[in-house]
């Protein structure tokens, strides 16, 4: 009797799966694969827990952990080939100007090692390693669960076997920056297994000291030692007995038993180096020693300021019985592809990109990388570096919209530390004033073109980042982030400003040599090229840089003479041209047919998102144009290209195309199919599959989701509540708390029957707000009063408020 209620008080303890539709991943058999395991982080650790009920594994990861180290990327001499290529672009003689670019204007040495750089000097983002839990518990496994609950950013997994519950919890503290497990028996006494660390390569030693598991070892920077990494597994026990071997703890007839795991390296963040000086497992030690708290505080603590992030904004659908309270994620993920109605899963998948922004991106870091901060591999895909040409900012394209703007310091840090590089590759190549980045960078700040003239001469890389530093402002109205940005700001312009040329036909200021990122044309004499002059996407960027300079320089009163130089040289950019041929947007500067006409970058729609010059009501002939590109590119395409359509067709106004994108991207991918490739999806756990595993996915559809309830862009910055509501039932009714809207502005409201009800918008800040009210409401203070506001023939309401203040649409 006392067993069976010790399992019973086991089982009731399990949070109730029922109303939680929202928030939770569940899996009903252990990961067989990295993408069925479940991702817990806090901005530097990440983890992956597998829920083995045989050998349980804990794939580990510190966002720092890379291999190689700085590097001189640059050809020196590259600028002396620049005007000869650009001449060439200018009589038309593209193969040539693409041969001598490719001799002499891309990176040095292996650079980036076309994306397996492990163990040259660019390096790759790399697994700490693994963590495994070896049960020695006999006898079938019955009423297997593994959840991660959103609410609280932790992972459960519970089981039975011989009639003893089993119970394992996993969090990352946000407190104490360490790992916790718990492991617990129903039983008393009952819990019997091994613990042990493990890395296949670049490993110096592992070995027990004490009471606690070490392993270090120092990964390959090219021809010399690199980073240092160490990992301290320590276990508390409360009962039972601990016996050590070389290499593992042996845990015996115990009852409970909790795990901390720290881990090091000796990365430099402030400085974006090495710290040799540093001893990663004496600090590792440190971290453990440190803790004053058990594993109920800190879980607590730590759930307290996870939920400080989490908790600004979420969205509901409405909550009905539904026999989906007992599935798996995989099993909903089936049904919603087969067009079995799934009320609540756009709304798990929204609350799922907000959660993996803040596991993986935290103030003083790294930004979150191709794979946010998890990570199994030694050679991870594409290095699982920080690709430029849209993959980094789709990143961060949730952060200001869904009320996580602070989340964003990494990518804003990041960006100001590549300006140092950034000036001596614009030197190099260019002879130009400013800073450049390119394709691809790394914790060392690699500003260098990439190895091939398809992928690598982007030069708007960084520029692209730089626009993210202005749309910050726009939500947030800092003036002193203004302040402390806008040299890196005015770098850029600088920069794109003086490397432009003018094109023989019309005039027009282009860049050149560059490329439209990642695609080929076709010229008419046949040749298949990429090195060109003036893509589309390159002069959106210039008209975004320049326009965002211009702004700043005005609201810091300052830089007048430049900033007349930046609007003289807007004038004269080559403007977004319609094709005759397709009656879409030109991708590039002359009407060339593309060699891949569905190809995955849609670069030539920056404009349209994440830029605002193409909008239904300002451009209504180039939104028509971009309407038609995305109709003939089709809505196939990788995980992040079909994030990229999501807010392209919010942008439009088509909620039910948004839709149509989102459902393509929650396509189920299943472990090992290989067949999807560059067909998107999303994985049994929710990760993006590019595929393979990239997360930018995930990011760029949460923000289009957002996009799709709330817009905010424009000119003149007007609140637009819904959108791009999607027609389908299951979008009928719904409520968004704390979405952020340009201005500064956070907006609550509830819609039914596809029409807002009731909205509030709360002003962070003093500001004006221009609201485009629904039909038949008006704006009233929070004590019912009406207001006195100006509209629009529009039905465009504009009122001035005071910081804190709320009005209320009703």
């Amino acid at each position: 009797m006392k067993n069976f209620l010790s399992v019973l008080l086991f089982i009731i303890s399990v949070p109730s799966l029922a109303q939680k539709n929202d928030v939770e991943i569940r899996c009903k058999a252990p990961a067989r694969h990295f993408t069925e395991s479940l991702p817990l982080g806090n901005g530097r650790l990440g983890v992956m827990v597998f829920g083995d009920t045989e050998k349980e594994r804990l794939a580990l990861n510190e966002i720092s952990l890379w291999s190689g180290g700085p590097q001189e990327g640059d050809r020196e001499n590259a600028h002396e080939y620049l005007e000869n290529i650009q001449q060439l672009l200018l009589e038309e003689k593209n193969r040539e100007a693409q041969s001598l670019l490719m001799q002499h204007f891309i990176a040095k040495g292996a650079g980036t090692g076309h994306g397996n750089g492990a163990n040259v000097k660019f390096g790759c983002y790399q697994t700490m390693g693994d963590f495994f839990i070896d049960w020695k518990i006999n006898g079938a496994t019955k009423n297997y669960q593994r959840v991660m609950d959103m609410e609280t950013a932790t992972a459960v997994t519970s089981f039975t076997r011989n009639g003893i519950a089993v119970k394992e919890e996993v969090f990352t503290d946000y407190v104490n920056d360490v790992v916790w497990i718990r492991l617990s028996a129903g039983k008393k006494g009952a819990l019997n297994f091994d613990m042990s660390l493990s890395r296949k390569e670049n490993l110096i030693s592992k070995y027990t000291a004490g009471n606690a598991l070490i392993m270090y070892g120092q990964l390959p920077s090219g021809n010399d030692k690199g980073m240092q990494y160490a990992t301290v597994a320590a276990p508390i026990l409360h009962d039972g007995s601990m016996h050590k071997t070389d290499t593992s703890l042996q845990i015996r007839n115990a009852s409970s038993c909790v795990i901390v795991i720290a881990m090091q390296t000796n990365y430099d963040y402030k400085n974006g180096g090495l710290n040799a000086a540093k001893n990663v497992v004496a600090t590792a030690q440190k971290d453990i020693q440190k803790i004053k708290s058990n594993f109920e505080t800190a879980k607590a603590a730590s759930t307290k300021k996870y939920k400080t992030y989490f908790d600004r904004c979420r969205i509901y659908f409405p909550y009905t019985t539904s026999h989906t309270d007992t599935m798996s994620t995989w099993e909903r993920m089936i049904g919603y592809h087969k067009g079995n109605t799934d009320i609540q899963l756009p709304a798990l998948y929204f609350n799922f990109g907000r959660y993996l922004l803040i596991s993986s991106s935290r103030p003083g870091l790294l930004p979150a990388n191709l794979q946010g901060v998890w990570a199994e591999e030694y050679q991870t895909p594409w290095n699982g570096d920080y690709h430029i040409n849209i993959n980094l900012q789709m990143n961060y394209w949730p952060a200001e919209v869904t009320n996580l703007s602070d989340l964003a310091q990494p990518l804003f840090q990041f960006t100001k530390n590549l300006v140092s590089n950034g000036r001596k590759t614009a030197h190099h190549y260019y002879r130009a004033n400013g800073w450049t980045a390119h394709v691809v960078s790394n914790p060392w700040f690699f500003t260098s073109p990439g190895e091939g003239a398809q992928w690598g001469s982007t030069l708007t890389g960084g520029a692209w980042l730089t626009t993210h530093l202005w749309d910050h402002y726009r939500f947030t109205k800092d003036k002193n982030f203004l302040k402390e940005y806008y040299p890196v700001i005015r770098g850029s312009a600088d920069f794109l400003s003086s490397i432009l040329i003018q094109e023989k036909q019309n005039g027009w200021y282009v860049t050149a040599p560059s490329n439209s990122p990642e695609n080929t044309y076709i010229m008419p004499d046949g040749f298949k090229g990429n090195t060109c002059m003036g893509p589309t996407m390159d002069m959106q960027i210039c008209r975004n840089i320049f326009e965002a300079n211009i702004s700043a320089a005005e609201i810091l009163s300052i830089d007048k003479s430049f900033t007349h130089k930046l609007k003289n040289i807007t004038r004269q950019l080559a403007p977004n041209q319609v094709s005759p041929t397709d009656s879409g947007i030109q991708e590039w500067l002359h009407d060339w047919l593309g060699a891949e006409p569905q190809h995955r970058h849609v670069s030539h729609l920056f404009g349209l998102y994440p830029y605002d010059e193409i909008n239904p009501w300002d451009t209504p002939e180039l939104t028509k144009a971009a309407k038609k590109t995305l109709a003939l590119r089709g809505d196939g395409g990788t995980g992040w290209s079909k994030a990229w359509k999501i807010n392209f067709q919010a942008r439009l106004g088509d909620g039910d195309h948004a839709l149509k994108m989102f459902k393509g991207l929650l396509q189920p991918v299943a472990y090992g199919d290989t067949t999807s490739y560059y067909n998107g999806g999303s994985y049994a756990n929710l990760f993006d599959a590019h595929p393979p595993f990239q997360i930018d996915g995930n990011f760029g559809a949460t923000a289009g989701i957002a996009e799709m309830l709330l817009q905010s862009h424009g000119k003149d910055e007007v609140i637009r509540m819904l959108p791009a509501l999607p027609g389908d039932m299951a979008w009928a009714k719904g409520e968004v708390k704390g979405l952020k809207a340009r201005g500064n502005f956070t907006v609550d409201f509830y819609w039914e029957h596809h029409a807002v009800t009731e909205a509030t918008i709360t002003a962070q800040t003093p500001g004006t707000c221009k609201i485009l009210l629904p039909q038949g409401k008006h704006l009233f203070s929070k004590t019912g009063k009406k207001l006195h506001y100006t509209t629009d023939a529009f039905n465009i309401a504009t009122i001035r408020m005071k910081a804190g203040e709320n009005i209320v649409v009703r």
